[in-house]
């Protein structure tokens, strides 16, 4: 804030404290409109808070995932958390005039991202459709600019910013970034441009074996490359609805909004003491549980159509004459070579404080961090008062039950909860 704006902020509080009417507070600010955001605002509007939130909604869904893909999870733990009923999927089908769907039904990408802009109209109305250019510690507060230029003070900063900040690379493909023969997953809207290519993807998970089938439904030439031994997929739902499964099975493999299973039962309504565990335990838990695999519904569509290279990891990555030249290590300890036109890299997402630049650099070196993740406190706010992290950034302190839409509402009650006490 420029100093002529710090001294106004200073006379009015010493004007308002002589003279004794009640000071405005300045506003909550939320930094992204996808779920955990969206849900994050709902929750706040709803306890009175004054609030602002910034972002296109959706944007990271729209822009950042590929047409033609579906949502790994269920209908039923794909809703947005809100303070009230009424709100959820199911919800928003009926308004759409579509019947009831189950377990059975895979969710396509540009539905979920028509509800959560319907949830959003309906929910958080004041969302503004700006961009947070930056955030800076200011007389225990923050200051806030917009890429419009306005600036104003804000109470507390709720940071959900989604994946594609975090997006990860490996070290040694960083070379070929400028030469535009490498990607990440998430570079990509349409992969129909790909269409009669070479593409290497490189990964295991839901996100490297739909983006090869697209790839091959659109016409490119791709090989997945995996460091796993085999390519692992998930089992299909035994029923249409969890409830209807026979009381044995449901004690053997009880349901969860990740899945049946009791380690899944655990994480996902364990949350909360997630944050207990040993820092080495929730990292690896993090990785493991619900680890690399496809969706049930994806495995026909890619068993048998496109080489699968398992139990390789990259040795070398060069450009040549426009392409790129693979050097495959093996588990016999050789070489394979592949050559391709792109590599796809499809390696995930690893939160970084470092990597949020519209948090100004002091502010981002006074965020105590373990791997590059915030530590939180049980009301996700972290070391430094009154700025949370929440969604993705938040999933190495509460767990893997952050990665997905159904931890909303174990997030946003949390965080609406310490933020609203820690302003008063």
């Amino acid at each position: 804030m420029p100093p002529n704006s710090r001294s106004a902020a200073r006379h009015h509080r010493a004007a308002t404290e002589a003279t004794g009417a009640p000071r405005e507070r300045a506003p909550v600010v939320v930094i992204g409109a996808g779920p955990y955001g969206l849900a994050t605002a709902a929750r706040l509007s709803a306890a009175r808070v004054p609030l602002r939130i910034f972002g296109e909604p959706m944007e990271g869904w729209h822009t950042h995932m590929p047409k033609g893909m579906y949502l790994k999870s269920v209908p039923a733990a794909s809703s947005i958390s809100a303070p009230q009923p009424g709100y959820g999927l199911a919800d928003f089908r009926a308004a759409e005039g579509k019947a009831p769907v189950g377990d059975l039904y895979p969710i396509p990408i540009e539905e979920f991202i028509g509800y959560g802009r319907w949830f959003q109209e309906r929910r958080v109305p004041e969302l503004e459709r700006s961009m947070v250019h930056g955030v800076r510690a200011v007389d225990g507060g923050f200051g806030i600019t917009l890429d419009s230029g306005e600036e104003f003070l804000a109470s507390a900063v709720v940071v959900s910013t989604g994946l594609v900040p975090f997006a990860h690379e490996p070290t040694q493909l960083r070379r070929l970034t400028a030469t535009g023969l490498t990607s990440h997953t998430c570079e990509h809207r349409d992969l129909t441009g790909f269409a009669g290519q070479r593409v290497a993807v490189l990964g295991a998970g839901q996100s490297a074996l739909e983006s090869a089938a697209l790839l091959y439904e659109a016409g490119a030439r791709p090989t997945v490359v995996a460091r796993a031994p085999a390519v692992v997929f998930g089992d299909p739902p035994q029923t249409d609805r969890p409830g209807t499964r026979s009381r044995s099975v449901r004690l053997r493999k009880p349901g969860s909004a990740l899945g049946p299973g009791w380690s899944l039962l655990a994480v996902s309504r364990g949350a909360a003491a997630y944050r207990h565990l040993p820092t080495s335990v929730r990292l690896r838990l993090l990785h493991t549980v619900l680890g690399p695999s496809g969706a049930w519904w994806l495995r026909e569509r890619v068993d048998g159509r496109f080489p699968m290279l398992c139990g390789r990891t990259v040795h070398s990555a060069v450009p040549e004459d426009g392409t790129v030249r693979l050097e495959l290590a093996d588990p016999g300890g050789g070489i394979e070579p592949l050559r391709v036109d792109h590599l796809l890299v499809a390696t995930g997402y690893r939160v970084d404080v470092d990597r949020l630049g519209f948090l100004e650099p002091t502010l981002r070196q006074a965020v105590r961090t373990f791997g590059g993740a915030p530590r939180l406190s049980a009301g996700f706010e972290s070391s430094v008062p009154g700025l949370y992290f929440t969604g993705l950034a938040a999933a190495p302190t509460f767990g893997p039950v952050l990665r997905f839409v159904c931890g909303t509402g174990f997030a946003a009650r949390q965080t609406a909860a310490a933020v609203s006490a820690g302003i008063r």
